[in-house]
């Protein structure tokens, strides 16, 4: 990326005779588009490569078949271990865990 950039910087920043004090600060800021076009247009062909790969490698993926996945299971709390843990019938599952 630096490269292309340099390139257009010795091409867009070669000696010109400014005309009038304006004509600097023109052929300045068409130096700094000139470099951002660079760029953007840099960032575009990036996207689209790796677009092209990521749908190349989805196509080789297997199909999911649409809700067969499992939901995540929740991290367990010391609560609703004892609350699995009791037996059915009791009040408090925190006081049943505690018994023997």
């Amino acid at each position: 990326m630096s490269t292309e950039i340099a390139q257009i910087g010795e091409q867009t920043l070669s000696p010109v005779a400014p005309r009038k004090p304006q004509a600097k600060g023109d052929a300045t800021t068409d130096a700094a588009r000139a470099i951002l076009r660079a760029e953007v247009e840099h960032q575009h062909a990036k996207t689209a490569r790796l677009r092209a790969a990521r749908l190349a490698f989805e196509a080789q993926q297997p199909k999911e078949i649409p809700g067969s996945r499992a939901r995540p299971l929740k991290p367990k709390t010391k609560k609703r271990a004892a609350a699995a843990s009791a037996p059915k019938g009791t009040k408090h599952a925190a006081t049943a865990a505690l018994e023997p």
